[in-house]
């Protein structure tokens, strides 16, 4: 029974580090790392440099930074891309970290699934919030982003004290996520193709003789 508690924590923290990191990974690092110098949690030897006061403290500065880029419209979309290539690679070296030390083919598996999960839960997040951008209106996007800092913090808790119910909350997602990213591609290129009707000249017909 031990063996199974163990091996569904490990579970746990591997997907919700790499889930948390696609949508805000510094809030991700922030939190675990907190959660590690209170006591709440051992962190694996490879990720316990995240328990580093330093790190804590840079990971706190950029989640400051992102809260404020990530409710200004417009800004949001630049960042989510810049990120692309930030918490994809975050999320698969969490994930990698997080199962501590076994054989390298464990830890690379849970670096190719946590990558795999970063990079479903990073595409929602920008392609929802590059739709949500087309509303006039600020605060649809303040309520996204707000939720989305709520996720994250609640969900790395979750994982931490109830892994069973992260990993059943976890399997809801991914269907969900599923169902829904095929949708946001679907709106995004309706969107790219009003963008370019709308600079695209107009040819003007030819005067009848």
């Amino acid at each position: 029974m031990e063996q199974v508690t163990e091996i569904t924590n490990i579970i746990a923290l591997t997907m919700g580090s790499a889930w948390a990191a696609g949508i805000n990974l510094y809030a991700a690092i922030a939190t675990l790392g907190i959660l590690s110098v209170t006591g709440n949690i051992t962190l694996p030897p490879d990720l316990q440099v995240l328990a580093n006061p330093l790190v804590i403290g840079a990971a706190c500065l950029m989640f400051v930074v992102e809260f404020v880029a990530d409710k200004t419209p417009g800004v949001d979309t630049g960042w989510d891309t810049i990120h692309t290539f930030i918490r994809i690679p975050a999320g698969a070296l969490l994930a990698a970290g997080a199962v501590g030390e076994v054989d390298p083919a464990v830890s690379l598996a849970a670096a190719l699934l946590g990558g795999t999960l970063a990079a479903g839960t990073h595409g929602l997040k920008a392609g929802s919030r590059l739709l949500i951008n087309t509303s006039p209106e600020p605060f649809s996007n303040w309520t996204a982003s707000v939720l989305e800092d709520i996720m994250v913090i609640g969900g790395i808790w979750t994982a931490v004290n109830h892994p069973w119910l992260f990993i059943v909350f976890l399997c809801l997602f991914i269907l969900l996520m599923i169902w829904l990213l095929p949708k946001l591609w679907r709106g995004i290129k309706m969107l790219a193709a009003k963008i370019k009707q709308l600079f695209t000249p107009r040819q003007v017909s030819p005067p009848l003789e």
